[in-house]
């Protein structure tokens, strides 16, 4: 599913905080967003669920449908789902728990729930053996993954994920990328943000650079990795 950004403004009171966001996921792509903190990530991506109302004149398509104007269960309804920055999961509930509120827009279809929740057992082993223990217990990693699946029990076209490498030994920034690589490699479309510049150029598609909300650079991974200026602000030279 195609998704695509046109013209899209965001404000805060008097702060803009997106200014003519132009920008698209084909479908099956995986595309990166890049820009430091504060830069309009994740402005982009509540504009896009919904969270937050972007300015009159913006649009936002999935698909052929328009979004601005959308409550946040239609949008994930119709397969646009948010990983948030942070993860926001329920510490005291037990991994399986915040699992099955993940597909809460589709808890009449308890069958199709339990084959989705099988999925994301297969995709993250360790989230099965643990599926008892409280959300809180595991480790940052972990709870990462535990996002990232809750977020794909919503079962998403495009999913979209807020820095899912935030505060990750190397490590663990490796394991979850090859998740969400392998997510993508199965035909969901990909919207990542992130500051991580190398780890996210090495699975993308296309990527976009964003600063004081606006989009100041587009490119296939290969042309922003040999950018100076990008080589300088995200990578290091």
């Amino acid at each position: 599913m195609k998704l695509s950004f046109d013209g899209v403004s965001l404000n805060y009171g008097g702060f803009r905080a997106l200014d003519g966001i132009d920008l698209h996921a084909e479908s099956g792509e995986l595309v990166v967003l890049l820009g430091a903190n504060g830069a309009g990530k994740s402005s982009i991506f509540l504009a896009a669920s919904g969270l937050q109302r972007a300015a009159p004149g913006s649009s936002i398509r999935f698909g052929d449908e328009e979004l601005v104007g959308r409550r946040p269960a239609q949008i994930v309804e119709r397969g646009l789902v948010q990983c948030p920055e942070g993860r926001k999961l329920f510490p005291q509930m037990s991994v399986l728990k915040n699992l099955v509120l993940g597909a809460y827009v589709h808890r009449s279809d308890r069958a199709g729930n339990q084959k989705m929740l099988d999925e994301v057992f297969q995709l993250f082993p360790i989230l099965a053996e643990r599926r008892d223990l409280a959300a809180g217990s595991l480790s940052g990693g972990q709870q990462q993954m535990l996002a990232i699946g809750r977020a794909m029990m919503g079962r998403p076209k495009v999913l979209l994920l807020d820095e899912p490498s935030l505060g990750l030994a190397p490590l663990v920034v490796k394991q979850v990328f090859e998740v969400i690589q392998r997510i993508n490699r199965a035909g969901t479309t990909v919207l990542l943000a992130e500051q991580n510049a190398y780890a996210a150029l090495k699975i993308a598609h296309r990527a976009y650079v964003i600063e004081s909300g606006r989009i100041v650079l587009e490119g296939d991974p290969a042309s922003l990795m040999n950018n100076e200026a990008v080589r300088k602000a995200y990578i290091g030279a």
